[in-house]
């Protein structure tokens, strides 16, 4: 037998069908996919994604602000230098 530790865990099944599909989309399995997360935990030193709480407004504000940026009828800039330029023209 190789080298190796056995690591166990219990999760519901869901999550696991759910997770397992989409690194199969990607031709990884679960045990990669788990060498890969520790690998890159062992590489930054720490988890490799913020693990953060956030509160009901800065939700709010995050789905605002994906609502915008996917709504065609948004007005939008090809630059920034095309934005300043719309500014400086209202303020005339």
């Amino acid at each position: 037998m190789s080298n190796t530790a056995l690591i166990q865990a219990r999760i519901e099944p869901e999550l696991k069908n759910d997770v397992d599909a989409i690194l199969n989309d990607n031709g990884l399995d679960i045990p990669t996919a788990i060498r890969m997360f520790f690998a890159k935990i062992r590489q930054v030193g720490g988890i490799p994604f913020d693990v953060k709480s956030y509160n009901a407004e800065t939700i709010a504000a995050m789905d605002e602000a994906n609502r915008i940026a996917h709504d065609p009828s948004v007005k939008s800039h090809a630059s920034f230098a095309e934005l300043v330029a719309e500014l400086d023209s209202d303020d005339e």
